[in-house]
């Protein structure tokens, strides 16, 4: 059934916004663990695959039955694992390794972009004026937030725009799950998939050696959970729900509130330093938010 943009809940935009908030916070303990040794595909691995535990639990107690799936639906779910998650961790990591963060999080941020041509296309979505506004104003408020980016390399471009890519495609995948499952289900395989396909590009027995030396096994085990419950299970879960709810290229736009949650979090936890520019960046977004969220009574 297509979902109509003028009989969606605001309930929907408010969880994916929510959902960007709780992604903001992602530096925070990515930091932690690269402080530990861990590498960024090391630490994405530790994510994936403890938020994939913790889904398969939620869903074995709250819905044994939704484990169930239909055979010809597999490919969508190894889609959304490793095609949209994986894939997407993997260009994004490889995009700051050889460029910088800033550069890879505006090519990031090209995903509302592609999410909105790939909604016209397969979801059969409307481009309205109101969408193209708020999708220059969120992209330019990202690229002011980032701080106009840095050292550029084409194999780096390549995989920037690789990570928006995979990054956009999950709410195209997620849209056609959710037209057959719930939310839960979708998370579940999603990141049960993703888990155990960044085992094989996180050089398993270094990462084992790592975690061996971190330390202090529960603290480190405990670290690790609270990790992947903010930053993967809460945001993850709240998005699909707010997808179930709203537009594939909404939802993208909407998700852009993450650049400027991350900034607010580096400036008042972390204490970094906050210029003019990456206030105007964070204003540009929120105003992106409210010109896609506000309703006149019809699209335009």
């Amino acid at each position: 059934m297509e979902r109509s943009e003028n009989n969606h809940s605001p309930l929907g935009d408010i969880l994916i916004i929510i959902a960007g908030l709780f992604w903001g916070s992602m530096g925070l303990f990515v930091r932690r663990l690269n402080a530990l040794g861990f590498s960024s595909i090391q630490v994405a691995c530790l994510r994936l695959v403890t938020a994939g535990v913790i889904f398969a639990l939620i869903l074995l107690i709250k819905d044994p039955k939704g484990f169930k799936i239909k055979a010809r639906d597999i490919p969508l779910f190894l889609a959304l694992g490793l095609v949209s998650i994986l894939f997407f961790t993997c260009c994004y990591f490889t995009a700051i390794r050889l460029m910088t963060m800033s550069t890879a999080a505006i090519l990031l941020y090209t995903s509302p972009v592609w999410v909105m041509v790939l909604s016209v296309i397969f979801l059969k979505e409307k481009i309205t004026s109101r969408k193209v506004i708020a999708l220059i104003l969120a992209f330019a408020g990202c690229i002011l937030v980032s701080g106009f980016g840095g050292r550029v390399t084409l194999p780096g471009v390549l995989a920037g725009l690789g990570s928006g890519l995979g990054y956009g495609l999950y709410s195209i995948f997620g849209t056609f799950a959710l037209r057959k499952y719930k939310p839960l289900t979708v998370t579940c395989y999603t990141f049960l998939i993703a888990g155990a396909g960044s085992i094989f590009v996180s050089d398993p027995s270094d990462l084992f050696s790592k975690i061996s030396g971190a330390g202090s096994v529960p603290a480190f085990a405990g670290f690790v959970l609270l990790t992947a419950v903010v930053t993967a299970v809460i945001p993850f879960l709240l998005y699909t729900i707010g997808l179930n709810k709203t537009t594939a290229s909404k939802a993208a736009v909407l998700a852009t509130v993450e650049p400027a949650a991350a900034t607010l979090f580096g400036f008042f936890v972390m204490k970094e330093s906050l210029g003019l520019i990456a206030v105007c960046g964070i204003i540009l977004v929120f105003t992106a938010i409210f010109v896609l969220s506000f309703r006149t009574g019809k699209e335009d």
